[in-house]
């Protein structure tokens, strides 16, 4: 696979593609909604509630860790984990900004 040369992009586009990369896979959809659903911090065993590994759940909360959609604490030996409301809005803004730009057509105007 050939290496991504995102010096060509600017920042703001390689920050959106960033932002549509944690979108971009079902297993964190999953833990998104489930925590969407929960609507509070919870620190149950994702492995049951969606059928996966350890190991793979623990890869998609570091996916979305790392770009701040969630966050997590400690508590005792587990983690506790829910939606980060300010990151959130701000995704939600990023995507709304980038489908807003096209202004449907009507008629022959488009191809």
């Amino acid at each position: 696979m050939g290496i991504t040369k995102t010096d060509l992009f600017t920042q703001d586009q390689n920050t959106f593609a960033q932002m549509g990369k944690i979108f971009s896979h079902p297993a964190r959809i999953a833990i998104l909604q489930h925590l969407l659903d929960a609507n509070a911090c919870i620190n149950s065993d994702l492995v049951q509630e969606l059928g996966l590994a350890q190991a793979t759940i623990s890869q998609h909360l570091k996916e979305l860790k790392s770009i701040g959609i969630i966050k997590g604490t400690v508590e005792g030996v587990s983690m506790s984990y829910c939606i980060n409301e300010e990151k959130w809005l701000e995704i939600k803004s990023t995507f709304e900004q980038f489908f807003d730009q096209h202004q449907c057509c009507s008629g022959d105007s488009c191809c």
